[in-house]
């Protein structure tokens, strides 16, 4: 800090400070407002929305592991996360998560497995079960 700056900052601050701070207040105030944006009730997480982002993630590792396994069912498990995606209709944040979870079930899986394996086989049984006990609690909890 400058030699001069504590003689003359005391003298002058008293005097011009009231005047600015309540301009400046308010527009600092004005700008981090804006930055947050609005609040949208439709991208607030449901309470569901952790086992939804599990089953995606799940799916998009049956779509992979299926497929390196040859069970010829084409896009049964994308057809099966597009379904659900249009059941939940999930805007925003929602959407791009469970999107991610199935990219992530897919790209995991496609990073450790090349070919099929008795683990691979082993692992698709274990997803479609645990994918099904989600869904079956997720149904008895959530259903109409």
């Amino acid at each position: 800090m400058p030699k001069y700056f504590p003689r003359y900052f005391p003298k002058y601050l008293p005097k011009y400070l009231p005047m600015y701070l309540p301009r400046y207040f308010l527009a600092a105030l004005i700008v981090f407002s804006g930055l947050s944006g609005p609040a949208r009730a439709q991208d607030a997480a449901a309470p569901f929305d952790g086992d939804l982002q599990r089953l995606a993630e799940i799916l998009g590792t049956l779509h992979y592991l299926r497929g390196i396994c040859g069970s010829n069912e084409g896009g049964k498990w994308r057809n099966e996360m597009q379904a659900l995606i249009d059941a939940e209709t999930p805007s925003g944040d929602r959407r791009a998560r469970m999107i991610a979870g199935f990219n992530r079930g897919y790209n995991g899986f496609q990073q450790t497995y090349r070919t099929c394996t008795p683990a691979a086989s082993v692992a698709i049984r274990r997803y479609i079960e645990e994918g099904s006990k989600i869904s079956r609690d997720l149904t008895a909890r959530y259903a109409n």
